[in-house]
C-alpha cells in the first residue's frame, strides 16, 4: 500500500500528485519550494529515496536549478512533516523512523480509518461510489502492468480519496500525511502479488460500503491495515542513492 505525497496548505487530489517542470524564470520561491517538497516526499513514498539517504542542499538546488535558499526552506518544511531528519553541521538525510514507531503509526491508521468508513457509509451518495470505482479501475490497471511507481501511489490515494469525497479534507490530510509516513518507515519493497491483494481488498472494501454493510466494512479495513502492516514491517527495498536518479523523473 502506498503512495500519497502531502503539502501543508491543502491536501492534494490523487490526480494532482504529478509534479510539473521547474521553471525559476516564472516561477515564484513559495511555488519552487512546493514543487521540490511535492517531489521528495514522492521519492519517498514511492521507495526512490531510502531512510537515511543524506539530501545534498546543492545537488538539489543543481537538479532542480534553484538557490539552496530555496532548497533549504523545502528540506525544513519536510523536518516538521517527520520526512526528513535535520542534523547540525553534517546537513539532511531521509528519516529512519524505528519499528516501534512504524506499528504506532499503522495503529493511529487503524482508528482514523474506521472512522473513515463510519463517515463514509453515512455521507456518500453514488457520485462517491462511481469515483472510487473509476479509482480502483486505474489501480486494478497498475498492479496489472506491475508499475511499481504508480500501484504505490494508487494504492494510498484510495483511502484518502475517501475522505476527499465526502468533504473530510482535515482527515484526507491527516491520512495523507500518515500514508507518507509509512511509505517511509516500511522500508520495503512491495512484491506484484502482495500489491494485487491489497487492491483486491479495496474492491471488497467498497463492495461493503456501497451496500451499507458498515459492520462488514469496519472489518474489512481493520484486516486490510493488518495485512498491509504485516506484509511491509519486514520486506526491505533497496531504494537509489542518487538523488538526481531518485528526483530526476520528477525534475525533467
Amino acid at each position: 500500500m502506498a503512495p500519497r505525497a502531502k503539502t501543508p496548505s491543502k491536501p492534494q487530489a490523487p490526480a494532482d500528485r504529478a509534479v510539473s517542470a521547474v521553471s525559476p524564470a516564472d516561477a515564484p520561491p513559495a511555488d519552487l519550494t512546493q514543487t521540490i517538497v511535492a517531489a521528495i516526499t514522492t521519492a519517498i513514498i514511492e521507495h526512490r529515496l531510502a531512510p537515511g539517504a543524506k539530501l545534498t542542499e546543492q545537488k538539489i538546488a543543481a537538479i532542480y536549478g534553484v538557490s539552496r535558499t530555496i532548497v533549504r526552506q523545502a528540506l525544513f518544511q519536510l523536518a516538521r512533516d517527520h520526512l526528513v531528519r535535520l542534523e547540525p553541521d553534517r546537513g539532511a538525510f531521509v528519516a529512519q523512523p524505528s519499528v516501534e514507531e512504524a506499528r504506532e503509526v499503522f495503529a493511529v491508521r487503524r482508528v482514523l480509518e474506521q472512522h473513515l468508513v463510519e463517515a463514509f457509509c453515512e455521507k456518500a451518495v453514488a457520485g462517491d461510489f462511481r469515483a472510487l470505482r473509476a479509482h480502483l479501475k486505474q489501480e486494478q490497471a497498475v498492479v496489472g502492468r506491475v508499475d511499481v511507481t504508480g500501484r504505490t501511489r494508487l494504492l494510498g490515494d484510495f483511502h484518502v480519496l475517501m475522505a476527499e469525497r465526502i468533504g473530510n479534507h482535515v482527515l484526507a490530510q491527516i491520512l495523507s500525511e500518515l500514508i507518507s509516513r509509512c511509505a517511509l518507515i516500511t522500508l520495503m519493497y512491495q512484491s506484484s502479488r502482495a500489491a494485487q491483494h491489497s487492491s483486491d481488498e479495496h474492491v471488497e472494501i467498497l463492495k461493503a460500503l456501497e451496500t451499507r454493510d458498515l459492520a462488514r466494512a469496519k472489518s474489512l479495513m481493520e484486516a486490510h491495515l493488518l495485512a498491509t502492516e504485516n506484509s511491509l514491517l519486514y520486506h526491505r527495498r533497496i531504494s537509489s542513492a542518487n538523488l538526481a536518479e531518485a528526483l530526476g523523473s520528477r525534475a525533467a
